[in-house]
């Protein structure tokens, strides 16, 4: 049962994340508040339902590889921790406003994304690893999540050295994690789960 709840909650992450995507695009083209306030609930809402989605992908790969699938599904969970706290203290600014709050300084529970990018895409890279190594999940998504984990990570040190966040590079890597790669990677991993078949 866990299982199939797991792999809903995967595919609300995967929707989750271009629903983030397209509400951070729209905040840089015209600076909506409105933007900031669905991106804020959505990090928290991405980072909850991650949380089940990575422990549903730790049932399936732990008999590979116990350590790894643990140190996965740890970095995972800090992961999703960045997230939540990230998205609940931009919305604790937004509803309530300091007196005083520097707009270029950068969250002080998720710096430049350190969880929701870099420990996720890590955590990302670990399960898609095990599912190489033959845990039972396709291949064809070991590869994609590997793929994923790697933007997620570069995203992450593009935000930590270039900060310009229309930069080329920065905003390729960006559309392509955020629309394509990792929602497509989250929906079929929901799908796996919860079809519940252990594919070798």
């Amino acid at each position: 049962m866990f299982e199939k709840l797991g792999g809903v909650c995967a595919g609300l992450a995967g929707i989750a994340g271009f629903a983030y995507s397209t509400a951070f695009v729209i905040y840089l083209h015209n600076a909506s508040r409105n933007a900031v306030y669905v991106d804020s609930i959505l990090l928290v809402l991405g980072g909850l339902v991650g949380v089940a989605a990575f422990v549903a992908i730790y049932g399936r790969v732990r008999g590979t590889d116990d350590g790894f699938a643990l140190l996965g599904l740890l970095l995972a969970f800090a992961g999703a921790y960045g997230s939540m706290t990230h998205g609940a203290y931009d919305l604790a600014n937004l509803i309530k406003p300091p007196v005083l709050l520097a707009g270029d300084v950068p969250s002080s529970t998720d710096p430049r994304g350190l969880g929701t990018f870099a420990l996720t895409g890590i955590a990302v890279l670990i399960a898609s690893f095990l599912v190489l190594r033959g845990a039972p999940l396709p291949r064809g998504l070991a590869w994609l999540g590997l793929v994923a984990g790697a933007l997620l990570v570069f995203v992450y040190v593009g935000r930590l050295v270039i900060l310009n966040p229309h930069d080329t590079a920065l905003h390729t890597a960006a559309v392509i994690s955020g629309f394509v790669v990792n929602p497509v990677w989250f929906l079929w991993l929901g799908w796996e789960l919860w079809r519940g078949r252990a594919t070798t």
